[in-house]
């Protein structure tokens, strides 16, 4: 198990540095109903990711993801092909990245979180971790790699367990200082989002470019061993 931990343990670092995601839970977190959508926000990243990661694990059991303990070959396929997938967004995302860094504009669509329903936060938050471009592959990359662990059932699930608290401790870091420091939390929490705004293109960009180059040398390793 604690080498299954060691092998995702990148993949949930990738996932945690969402600056979106932390830019939407911080916004949500200043609206009248902050506490209830913040939280439910969170809930739903939380189940998106057990969720995606638990599909994962069942298709490796019925695929036999494992055998002798080592790694399929589809699972090589699979993460060779995440990984030139992130490749590809991190070209994308390079190109996209505004000239300065301080013209970065907020989606249009985070102007209408403070009409979010508590059931919409909900969605929200399993949106944006599921269906992320990053996040999705990211956490079927992770999945794989668990259930091609050889290790017993309990284990693979308490290893996604370590993933899903680590992937998540970004977007659960802003909740947190919210109830710790109440109304001195909003100048802390509006820095991080200035933050998060001004470099989310060139930090996304550079995390799928290092983790899809992760993707591929595991998936060539796979399937060259």
């Amino acid at each position: 198990m604690g080498h299954a931990v060691g092998d995702v343990l990148g993949l949930a670092a990738g996932v945690a540095v969402s600056p979106l995601p932390i830019v939407a839970i911080i916004l949500l977190l200043a609206t009248p109903r902050g506490r209830l959508n913040g939280s439910l926000f969170a809930c739903g990243w939380l189940l998106g990711l057990a969720l995606l990661g638990a599909s994962m694990l069942a298709v490796g059991g019925s695929g036999g993801a494992s055998a002798n303990k080592h790694p399929a070959a589809w699972v090589g396929v699979l993460k060779l092909v995440l990984g030139v997938l992130l490749a590809l967004f991190a070209v994308r995302q390079w190109r996209r990245r505004p000239a300065d860094a301080a013209q970065a504009r907020l989606p249009k669509w985070m102007s209408t979180l403070d009409r979010l329903t508590p059931l919409k936060a909900l969605g929200l938050g399993l949106l944006l971790s599921a269906a992320n471009a990053k996040n999705g592959p990211l956490t079927l990359a992770a999945g794989a790699s668990i259930s091609s662990a050889g290790i017993p059932v309990p284990q693979q699930i308490g290893t996604l367990v370590v993933f899903v608290v680590i992937a998540s401790l970004g977007v659960l870091a802003p909740p947190a200082v919210f109830l710790a420091m109440g109304e001195r939390a909003q100048g802390v929490l509006g820095t991080w989002r200035d933050r998060a705004v001004r470099h989310n293109a060139a930090v996304m960009a550079a995390l799928f470019f290092v983790l899809g180059l992760k993707l591929l040398g595991d998936g060539i390793g796979i399937l060259a061993s």
